[in-house]
């Protein structure tokens, strides 16, 4: 089972940053985990956001493998706490079910995102930036390996 987390964009803020990356090392101990950035859409010359979204799409379901079940994070979506989201992602890893979680960019994702998303989970009541987005959803990923080796991260 692969955990997949596919982001528009990487973090621009070198704290952000690094916590980013301190947390998908703590992650990858439990999963099999890959981080996959793409470059944003880039409104040039005029272009609308319909545009970019289409853009950042294309090259989000290009790297995300056909057979994952793809998950969107969305601050309209599903709240899970964190021993739901554990028990859920547990569910996947024993069915041997890989999972893609995508995180939009600045204008969101791509209709084509939204309709091939299986799943829609909120990781906030808020609109978080990317940065911040990723930076809940690796503690996260990182907290579920935790409560599903029964170890004192969460308490």
């Amino acid at each position: 089972m692969g955990v997949g987390v596919y982001v528009v964009g990487r973090p621009r803020d070198a704290a952000l940053g690094a916590a980013i990356a301190d947390y998908e090392q703590r992650a990858s101990r439990y999963w099999d985990l890959e981080v996959v950035e793409v470059k944003g859409g880039g409104a040039s010359g005029g272009d609308g956001p319909e545009v970019v979204l289409r853009r950042e799409g294309d090259r989000l379901l290009e790297r995300i493998p056909s057979g994952a079940q793809l998950v969107l994070c969305d601050v309209g979506g599903e709240t899970l706490d964190s021993e739901q989201f554990a028990r859920w992602l547990l569910e996947r890893r024993d069915l041997a079910q890989s999972v893609a979680f995508v995180i939009g960019g600045a204008h969101g994702v791509s209709p084509e995102i939204r309709a091939r998303a299986r799943r829609r989970i909120a990781l906030a009541p808020w609109t978080l930036p990317h940065e911040l987005a990723r930076l809940v959803l690796m503690e996260q990923l990182y907290r579920a390996g935790t409560i599903g080796r029964g170890e004192p991260y969460h308490k």
